[in-house]
């Protein structure tokens, strides 16, 4: 995608479009714009009572912004169930120019020094589009989105956009909508000014749960 850069590809996920790849190993990029959209809306969050547990005890310590790259290039990488990924190197260099120019953050999650799992995402105005997750290790993935949407209410975010659901992600209270109503949410999301670092990294699991309250 010649002249397509930075600027080019946050202009698409304002009009609500994302890029995705066949696969890892096709240089082409497509651009999207689904009849349906997932969608987790944050006031309705749900976490698990499981892994609730999991966050409480604080069983991995999580960071912002460490290893963006790695993040990437994880969830790109195959792994067990998931041998072919969208993630390709044009793709990967797309969102290392947005992470640069700070629209693109990484959460990761360690355990005895290691990088277990994390995310990556896209930010623009009170919207996060959440890209790709991985994990190396049991939660490790699950707990990284529960530190997510803590950091998005504390920074005033209003959309969190999934692209699509998958049964994990239904879990924790995703949900499909039409293109026209996910339309709807972006424009009123991107009136918003989310603070992505209004939270401040370090906090224990059992502060971020106290604004999470849905558990079963």
């Amino acid at each position: 995608m010649r002249g397509f850069g930075a600027k080019e590809l946050l202009e698409c996920y304002a009009r609500g479009v994302f890029p995705m790849a066949e696969d890892r190993d096709d240089p082409r990029v497509f651009l999207l714009d689904p009849d349906e959209r997932g969608v987790i809306a944050l006031d309705r969050f749900h976490v698990p009572r499981s892994l609730a547990k999991v966050v409480r005890r604080d069983v991995f310590h999580v960071t912002i912004d460490r290893c963006f790259d790695t993040v990437v290039d994880q969830c790109a990488a195959p792994a067990k169930g998931r041998e072919s990924t969208w993630i390709n190197d044009p793709i990967r260099h797309l969102y290392g120019e947005l992470h640069a120019e700070g629209h693109a953050h990484s959460l990761e999650c360690w355990h005895d020094g290691k990088l277990a799992g994390g995310l990556y995402g896209v930010t623009l105005g009170g919207a996060f589009f959440g890209e790709s997750m991985f994990s190396r290790r049991t939660d490790a993935s699950k707990v990284a989105l529960v530190h997510l949407v803590a950091r998005l209410k504390a920074g005033g975010y209003t959309l969190l956009d999934t692209q699509f659901i998958t049964g994990h992600l239904e879990r924790f209270g995703a949900e499909t909508i039409t293109r026209n109503a996910y339309h709807r949410l972006l424009r009123a999301a991107l009136k918003g000014d989310g603070d992505f670092f209004a939270m401040p990294e370090g906090l224990s699991g059992a502060q971020l749960l106290q604004s999470i309250t849905q558990t079963s």
